[in-house]
């Protein structure tokens, strides 16, 4: 049986990131027949009409997502918003030929921020969703305080409750690639 194939781009690129934290954390605690290959977005110029020849990492970022079969997106939360490193690596994607890459992904997003977690990112995410036409989970939700006991001095995930709302949410998308 095919294995399903995620990936996980991380909107922070902070070194000590939360956010790369949940990412890491499913990254280790996937469900059987799944796999997944965290983003690198450190490199990743902001998109640009100019840039004519593709820079190698966007190259790299590009094979990825066409490579995945569903996406995990940690959205950090900056001013309301969703980090611009997360919505640059959309924008690279959605400049493909017709949205070929994203358009119709499965994606699960996820996040870790201030007092109400990245509530308010992850919805302005999704209405980007709409226009690229990826097809976020619903449920289960995931937002998870970036400034609490919920993660270690490197950021890595110790909750336990936000810990299981992550296998939940990777065994859904799972679920929703059709790959019961």
């Amino acid at each position: 049986m095919k294995k399903l194939k995620i990936l996980g781009i991380c909107g922070s690129l902070r070194r000590q990131s939360t956010n790369m934290g949940l990412l890491k954390y499913a990254k280790d605690n996937l469900p059987e027949g799944v796999e997944m290959e965290i983003a690198d977005l450190h490199e990743v110029p902001f998109y640009n009409a100019d840039i004519t020849e593709k820079p190698e990492a966007v190259k790299k970022l590009l094979k990825q997502i066409e490579e995945a079969d569903a996406l995990m997106l940690a959205c950090a939360e900056y001013n309301y918003s969703m980090a611009p490193a997360l919505k640059n690596a959309l924008d690279w994607a959605s400049r493909e030929p017709q949205n070929r890459i994203l358009s119709g992904k499965n994606a699960a997003i996820l996040g870790a921020g201030g007092g109400m977690g990245t509530s308010r990112a992850q919805y302005h995410l999704r209405q980007s969703c709409v226009v690229l036409n990826i097809h976020p989970l619903n449920s289960p939700e995931v937002f998870s305080n970036a400034f609490s006991a919920s993660f270690d001095k490197d950021g890595s995930l110790v909750d336990e409750k936000i810990q299981k709302l992550v296998v939940k949410q990777l065994e859904a998308l799972k679920d929703s690639a059709g790959m019961i």
